[in-house]
């Protein structure tokens, strides 16, 4: 595949999973008497990505976050020439989906952007749970970190074949289990920056840290895996004696 095309598949599919997951937080987490809560917001931003793992995971690899970019890359699975297109094609997706969000959002006459966001991220009174600057960068860092083994894991040509998408989809899910009281859950940068853009104000502010924390968590994800599974090269020495094979 030619790199237009595979920076084309990582911004349609960064769109996917910023307009699906964000939105239904935006418009379906908190609806009157039928909302979908926590669990289903988790349950569709882990959707957004086995959806497009298996739409275009064979044209880009369906990286859709410059965490995992970069920790495919430090985990030795990606070329450094092919990351700064990546990383430009996912913000812009993630900008686009941000964007589709506010118009439709703000077509309902009480909708207040300053309110009711774009599910952005955040940390002390931006949290969901008041968490602190401190707990927001150890929560990012950890799961991050932990979503990359999945990935390269589920990857791995060792691995079970065709099952990757189940594994990384249900992983992101649990990771929103986890942490959207924490911060709203990021591990992904992207995810973070188009709600932000477009929201400004304290989201914009602190869009620094979602960027630090999930950059940090996916380069150790990607050494620590590709230590890991280092095919074992070292030749058993020859014992006197021992009958030749």
């Amino acid at each position: 595949m030619s790199q237009l095309r595979r920076a084309s598949a990582e911004l349609i599919g960064t769109f996917w999973l910023v307009f699906g997951g964000c939105g239904s937080a935006v418009f379906a987490g908190a609806f009157p008497e039928v909302g979908i809560g926590l669990l289903g917001v988790s349950f569709a931003f882990g959707l957004t990505v086995l959806t497009m793992a298996y739409s275009i995971g064979h044209i880009s690899g369906c990286h859709l976050n410059p965490a995992v970019t970069i920790g495919l890359w430090a985990g030795g699975r990606f070329p450094t020439k092919d990351i700064l297109s990546y990383i430009i094609a996912q913000i812009a997706g993630a900008i686009l989906a941000a964007g589709a969000l506010y118009l439709i959002a703000s077509g309902k006459a009480d909708y207040d952007l300053a309110v009711k966001g774009l599910a952005a991220n955040g940390f002390g009174a931006a949290s969901p749970g008041g968490y602190s600057l401190n707990s927001g960068i150890a929560i990012e860092i950890i799961l991050t970190f932990g979503f990359l083994m999945i990935i390269l894991g589920s990857t791995d040509s060792r691995a079970p074949a065709g099952f990757a998408p189940i594994a990384i989809g249900l992983g992101l899910t649990l990771i929103h289990l986890i942490s959207i009281p924490i911060t709203n859950t990021s591990v992904n940068p992207a995810r973070s920056t188009g709600p932000a853009l477009i929201q400004g104000g304290v989201a914009l502010q602190q869009l620094w840290m979602f960027w630090v924390a999930p950059l940090i968590g996916g380069v150790l994800g990607g050494l620590t895996y590709r230590a890991l599974a280092a095919e074992e090269t070292a030749i058993k020495p020859a014992i006197t004696g021992e009958p030749a094979r």
